[in-house]
């Protein structure tokens, strides 16, 4: 099973790889580690619209570049975690479908990873261990 440092670690090692697959917990790992990345900038923004007085710059400039640096990343990790449920990463696109895409998109990423070779690569290590042919 990867933990949280080591998922963010690959996370970053392969920004714009489109190939191979990631475990469920590797992704929601890093949906862990985004959001509460995300949330830290958010917060001093949000704070100060509630003061009503002007959005930090510096915030607001710190949270727009994290965005912009992990769209790839982030990108990428879905298409692989779609790869692991067996699934081209052109769904991905399915999100875009308003209302239902979300839900959608939701429901692909939280099923299991197929516990053996797919079209997209090798077992993830966390499961070729354990899987018995």
């Amino acid at each position: 099973m990867i933990g949280f440092t080591e998922a963010i670690k690959k996370f970053y090692s392969n920004y714009a790889v489109f190939t191979g697959r990631a475990t469920r917990a590797e992704y929601w790992w890093v949906a862990l580690y985004l959001f509460i990345i995300y949330m830290i900038p958010y917060s001093f923004m949000v704070s100060s619209i509630m003061q009503q007085t002007e959005p930090p710059i510096f915030w607001t400039l710190i949270l727009g570049l994290f965005c912009l640096v992990n769209i790839v990343p982030s990108l990428a990790l879905t298409w692989r975690r779609l790869h692991d449920t067996g699934r081209s990463g052109a769904w991905y696109f399915i999100s875009l479908v308003p209302l239902i895409g979300g839900i959608w998109m939701l429901v692909l990423l939280l099923q299991p990873s197929q516990p053996f070779p797919n079209q997209y690569g090798e077992c993830p290590a966390a499961y070729s261990d354990s899987i018995k042919y």
